[in-house]
């Protein structure tokens, strides 16, 4: 069976995740790039960060990007999602808060999917250099859509 998945079922596998790859455009081509993320319930939004780099600047030029999560059990059995979006560098306040929900809703994930207990961010995601300071954004959702396959029934 192939179907497209509804916004609940992909709004759940993003919940189910951290790791998804990030789209995005420069000099007129493509780049994908995998990223460390949390899906915010709470403001429906996809949080991660970045040291300042080649991603970043070229997010800043266009803001329209996707991410691609995938849940792969086999050949025949596998769900994926594109979330379209824009993004939205956070700043002061927002940000240490928004890296906070960050390091606790992916924690949660690995907890939920994993048992582990991860102490620090270091431990799932890329570390920035102590001098850097990460530049913390957050994809805002303009559509969502995914496919899903199981011939396992």
């Amino acid at each position: 069976m192939r179907r497209n998945l509804d916004e609940k079922e992909c709004i759940s596998l993003l919940k189910q995740n951290y790791i998804g790859r990030l789209s995005y455009v420069s000099a007129g081509f493509p780049h994908i790039v995998p990223i460390t993320y949390f899906y915010d319930a709470e403001t429906k939004t996809i949080i991660s960060y970045s040291s300042e780099g080649h991603k970043v600047r070229e997010m800043r030029k266009n803001p329209s990007i996707c991410l691609a999560v995938d849940d792969i059990t086999s050949i025949g059995n596998w769900k994926s999602i594109l979330t379209q979006g824009t993004y939205e560098e956070l700043s002061r306040i927002d940000a240490k808060h928004m890296l906070h929900q960050f390091s606790v809703g992916v924690k949660k994930v690995i907890l939920d999917n994993y048992g582990e207990h991860p102490k620090c961010i270091s431990e799932f995601s890329a570390k920035i250099d102590t001098e850097d300071t990460p530049i913390v954004f957050r994809i805002n959702i303009t559509e969502l859509t995914g496919k899903l396959r199981n011939t396992d029934n």
